[in-house]
């Protein structure tokens, strides 16, 4: 038999997590159960936020055991540092999947995705006591000592997630909490859920008979109201990124907005009336109407020419010979 091939880099990533960070995840839940589905889960609390970094002092006295002599071993503080980023992104990882669905990965996760760069940078800079000569060392040694370069995949899988979750369009410029709009779309969002949630008629089991006329009429101002916000938030971020092609508004405000206008159109089959009816009924008019002037004014004013008919010059001089024979 042929031997296998090593394994995909998303598989290993895979296992990496299961394997290192598997009993720090079970230990660090506190007693969260799962997380509800539905709209119930946008009206949770948000994530606690991360506490501040811990000293190295304190992260020594908890460090794993110490491994064999003949294997090299690294500076307490530097240790510390690896654990304390050890700790952070299974933290964050413990996040990024209580938040996949629905979408809450911005809103609840940009504490820890701090935290985790936080620790990415003190390893980097190598901070902790000890001369420059050691502290370039501990950087070394956990950053470029091998050919997996663990931390570096880590760290960077975590920086691509966030950007192209777009996160940085739901917070403050500083990442220190979500921007005004963001939280006013995210009231208007929990409104509009709380009022589909108010309306609905009939039992649980007949989703497809239910009587939604309530829906319809009592929610929609406030689906019109969260439906303009997301325009003037699109409208505003491409105002402002005009030099990146295609950029989008962060992943939990996208995927709230998609959530909702699917329950309003495809579940609740509901229609926000067009203000301007009358005008487009009068410009749809004129422009069927348009053909039937112009053929009905090109008729009428195009003239009508008479056939002529022409003898030949042959039949009348045949005419005249004869007309001289009867003479």
């Amino acid at each position: 038999m042929g031997r296998a091939g090593p394994p995909a880099p998303g598989l290993r990533l895979l296992r990496l997590l299961l394997l290192v960070w598997g009993p720090l995840v079970l230990g660090d839940c506190g007693g969260h159960g799962l997380v509800p589905a539905g709209p119930e889960l946008a009206r949770l609390p948000p994530w606690p936020p991360a506490a501040a970094l811990p000293s190295l002092a304190l992260l020594r006295d908890d460090l794993p055991e110490d491994p064999p002599g003949l294997l090299p071993d690294l500076d307490p503080d530097c240790r510390a540092l690896l654990v304390l980023f050890a700790r952070s992104s299974a933290r964050l990882t413990d996040c990024l999947g209580r938040g996949a669905r629905p979408v809450r990965v911005c809103q609840t996760c940009y504490p820890l995705f701090r935290e985790v760069v936080g620790s990415m940078e003190n390893i980097s800079r190598a901070a902790g006591p000890g001369n420059a000569s050691e502290s370039h060392n501990c950087a070394r040694s956990l950053l470029m000592s091998d050919r997996m370069q663990i931390v570096v995949i880590l760290s960077e899988f975590f920086n691509t997630t966030w950007q192209e979750a777009n996160c940085a369009n739901c917070l403050m410029n500083n990442s220190e909490g979500l921007s005004n709009s963001t939280i006013h779309f995210l009231d208007l969002f929990n409104i509009t859920m709380t009022c589909f949630e108010q309306n609905l008629q009939g039992g649980e089991s007949s989703l497809q008979l239910r009587n939604y006329t309530d829906v319809c009429k009592n929610c929609r101002e406030s689906y019109k109201s969260l439906s303009a916000l997301y325009a003037e938030m699109q409208k505003r971020n491409d105002h402002e990124n005009k030099a990146e092609h295609g950029t989008h508004l962060c992943i939990d405000v996208e995927d709230a907005m998609n959530v909702t206008r699917k329950l309003w159109s495809r579940t609740f089959n509901c229609s926000v009336p067009c203000s301007d009816t009358v005008p487009v009924i009068a410009v749809s008019v004129f422009v069927l109407f348009l053909p039937v002037v112009f053929y009905l004014s090109s008729f009428l004013h195009s003239e009508q020419k008479k056939r002529k008919l022409i003898l030949p010059k042959r039949i009348k001089s045949s005419t005249s010979f004869a007309n001289i024979q009867d003479n």
